[in-house]
């Protein structure tokens, strides 16, 4: 026996099979006829450090560090102790990577920190789990029963609710059972490939072969060339379906788009969340489920209502978003949403990612849709269609890299996506027009107002109210041109009048304006000249606008800058204020969609060496001004080795100018995405996903405004008005179906005073004759309060 045998030999009966043997040992050992060994069980091995690793066999985990073996555990005990002593012992040296220890050890992050605390309160005695219980066992009969019922497409929630009361097993028991059969079908459609694999042969003459021959057959070759097509062929297709049965989610299932199926309206004695149904047959009398409907051609649209309706009442409660969804899943759930069961989160994000895919712009004809719809309603007067314009950034924290923008509220650029909104007179959203490569105002407003156009027709009068950041000649002119009206603040310099010349007053939000207006603004290079109102503000600014309409100088203070009266916002405020609602009550700022995409080839953007060169250049200024301010100092007087330490420092500031000038006129301001270095980095936001639940965000805001109006004037406090509406939308009830009508009774958090204003809050609303989405009876709804 050779001493690398003794010592591999010697290594195994220590539980150390991981040491390698001597090289010059083993090297006489290539004389000798290897012997077949026997054949080892396979093992997995986790590492967690350089020299720090975790070897599975059999269900035994065996820890090791630096070859040496400081631990076992067993991964299907019921005693989780040494498991955890040996995870919180290597934690506390304070020289590992704790997620990639928690990796290794079988447990999540979270977990490994909670037993890290219970250690450092209560010693190790803290963290010796208790014994897991032992799984129920179920009956074969039971387990067929329950299989047939998955391969009829149910779900273990069926499953589990149709057992009788005795002898019940968990639901996760039932859950269990899903995910073996689960496992068991997906690897059926592999099992015949495996099969065919060959199988190497083994000689039989007592050694071993280095080098496995090569098959001459011809018809052998034609075989394995065969087995292995179809093998590659049968892995692709179970990847995929693996990869979209994960995708799947329990509410979809693995072929259908409909998450699941609609049910008729039912009643309850309370119905959490059910005062949503004010905003469903709201939204749903703006055209919303119809729109839907036909931008994604669905005959059968039921599991596209309920996605909606899901969506719609996440939001109606405060959650912002899609994942609010499962803020729904509740007892009364599916009667809430017309359903058999709520759906989840992923399921709708889903079943409209597959809509998408199908349909290719259904998404850019659904925002279509109700965008004119919007655009219509929004002119109701003799007077022109007055629509307020501006852009906020939406401000993204994720991993990706995508282009910066500027934020007027940090004062500085950041990464994120300029969003331009149009809101009408009264502070609606109408639209959202997204911009990744964060384009001026004055870039957007010519397709803005062509979009306005198309909605209104060529005959409407539209006015456009907007901040500085439009006011250029050359875009003002292209307005006027176009035929479209507009007041917008004039950008500094411009001329200061004498306070003598104002000759009127207005009343802005209860100060007095002066006001003048005699001569109008040039726009220069032969564009011809607009209006010029000029504002003296109580304190003595003065503050100019421009514009082209025939309305009154008082009527264009008041659309920019608002009414007289103060107690409800007025004028471009209303658009302010509409950002912030909009953010805090239905999450506008939400990123929704995290698919991204590269910059197609070409595409032109800043150079961000340019940048740096130009950073570079200012500090190294900022270096020579500094020193020729400690030159100049006498007080105190800088001694010879201090000035001769900062006549340096001034050289070498100036020479590095110098070098950056040169290096200037080569580095341009922008170039081709491939000839930066964001090349392969740079991304955007696809936003597809987005569209669609900002047009339904839209539109909720909309319906909310609509009965914030009907119930203001009853309230002492109109302007907690919205506050009051997102409370009865939150509201439970109790719901009774007829032969014609739903009654749906309230009980919202309300005072004394709030009472009385919902009250006629429910009388408008019922002479609307409201209806529910999709409800095949037409049935409409009658909306009362619950008596205290």
């Amino acid at each position: 026996m050779s001493r690398a045998y003794e010592f591999a030999q010697e290594t195994n009966e220590f539980g150390n099979p991981d040491r390698l043997a001597v090289v010059p040992w083993a090297m006489e050992d290539l004389a000798l006829p290897l012997t077949e060994p026997m054949a080892e069980a396979l093992c997995e091995i986790r590492r967690f450090s350089s020299d720090g690793t975790v070897v599975v066999r059999d269900s035994i985990a065996s820890v090791f560090i630096g070859g040496l073996l400081i631990g076992t555990f067993s991964e299907d005990a019921d005693d989780r102790s040494p498991r955890n002593i040996l995870a919180v012992t290597l934690a506390k040296s304070g020289q590992l990577h704790l997620g990639r220890l928690a990796s290794a050890f079988g447990i999540t992050d979270e977990y490994l920190r909670i037993l890290r605390r219970k250690e450092e309160v209560s010693g190790l005695g803290a963290v010796l789990g208790v014994r897991q219980g032992k799984v129920i066992k179920v009956s074969p009969e039971l387990r067929a029963a329950w299989c047939a019922m998955f391969d009829a497409g149910q779900m273990p929630i069926d499953a589990f609710r149709e057992q009788p009361r005795k002898d019940r097993r968990g639901y996760t028991t039932a859950w269990r059972v899903y995910d073996q059969w689960k496992r068991e079908r997906s690897t059926s459609t592999s099992t015949p490939a495996a099969a065919a694999l060959p199988e190497t042969p083994i000689p039989n003459d007592g050694q071993l072969a280095l080098w496995t021959t090569a098959v001459t057959d011809e018809g052998a070759d034609e075989a394995h060339t065969a087995v292995d097509d179809d093998n590659v062929t049968t892995s692709a297709v179970s990847a995929e379906s693996g990869a979209a049965e994960a995708d799947a989610t329990s509410d979809e299932g693995d072929a259908e788009i409909v998450p699941m199926t609609a049910a008729p309206v039912r009643g309850g004695q309370m119905v959490q969340h059910v005062g949503c149904w004010i905003l469903l047959a709201l939204v749903n009398k703006l055209g919303l489920h119809d729109d839907a409907c036909r931008a994604f051609a669905q005959q059968n649209h039921d599991g596209l209502r309920i996605a909606l309706d899901a969506v719609i009442c996440a939001l109606a409660i405060y959650q912002r978003c899609i994942e609010g969804v499962r803020r729904l899943a509740t007892p009364t759930g599916p009667t809430l949403l017309r359903a058999e069961r709520v759906p989840s989160a992923s399921g709708v994000r889903k079943l409209f990612g597959r809509l998408l895919s199908e349909t290719e712009i259904g998404g850019a004809l659904f925002d279509a849709r109700v965008t004119t719809r919007l655009i219509a309603a929004a002119h109701a007067d003799e007077g022109p269609a007055i629509f307020y314009v501006d852009g906020h950034l939406r401000r993204y924290t994720g991993k990706h890299v995508v282009r910066k923008g500027w934020r007027m509220q940090d004062r500085r650029v950041l990464p994120g996506t300029t969003d331009y909104y149009v809101h009408d007179e009264d502070g609606r959203p109408v639209f959202r027009v997204p911009v990744t490569s964060h384009d001026s105002l004055s870039a957007w407003l010519q397709p803005i107002a062509k979009r306005l156009r198309d909605g209104l027709g060529e005959d409407e009068r539209i006015l456009l109210a907007f901040d500085r950041g439009g006011a250029f000649s050359a875009q003002l002119a292209e307005l006027r041109d176009a035929g479209i009206e507009f007041v917008t603040y004039e950008r500094a310099p411009y001329p200061k009048i004498t306070a003598t010349a104002f000759d009127r007053t207005v009343v802005v939000r209860g100060e007095l304006y002066q006001l003048h207006e005699s001569r109008n603004k040039n726009l220069g290079d032969k564009r011809g000249r607009i209006r010029r109102i000029a504002l003296r503000t109580p304190g003595g600014k003065q503050i100019n606008l421009v514009a082209i309409s025939t309305a009154s100088a008082e009527q264009l203070v008041a659309i920019l800058l608002g009414d007289p009266s103060i107690p409800l916002p007025s004028g471009r405020w209303q658009q302010e204020n509409g950002f912030h609602h909009g953010d805090a009550r239905w999450g506008i700022n939400q990123l929704d969609d995290r698919v991204v995409e590269p910059y197609p080839p070409g595409t032109v953007i800043p150079n961000p060496a340019r940048r740096k060169l130009d950073r570079s250049l200012r500090l190294a200024r900022v270096a020579e001004g500094d020193a020729r301010r400690k030159l100049a100092c006498t007080t105190p007087a800088l001694g010879d080795l201090r000035r001769a330490a900062v006549e340096q420092d001034l050289a070498a500031a100036l020479e590095l100018q110098r070098d950056l000038e040169a290096l200037r006129p080569q580095t341009p301001t922008h170039a081709p995405i491939e000839e930066t270095t964001l090349a392969g980095k740079l991304v955007r936001h696809t936003a597809q996903l987005k569209r669609i639940v900002d047009v339904i965000r839209i539109v909720c805001a909309n319906a909310e405004s609509e009965l914030a109006a009907l119930i203001a004037p009853y309230m002492k406090r109109p302007r907690e008005a919205k506050k009051v509406i997102a409370n009865i939308l939150a509201a439970p009830g109790r719901v009774t179906v007829t032969d014609q009508t739903i009654h749906v009774r309230l009980a919202p958090a309300a005072n004394r005073s709030e009472r009385k204003a919902i009250q006629h809050l429910f009388a408008a609303i019922n002479q609307q004759a409201l209806l529910l989405p999709s409800d095949p009876k037409h049935l409409p709804l009658r909306f009362e309060l619950q008596p205290l």
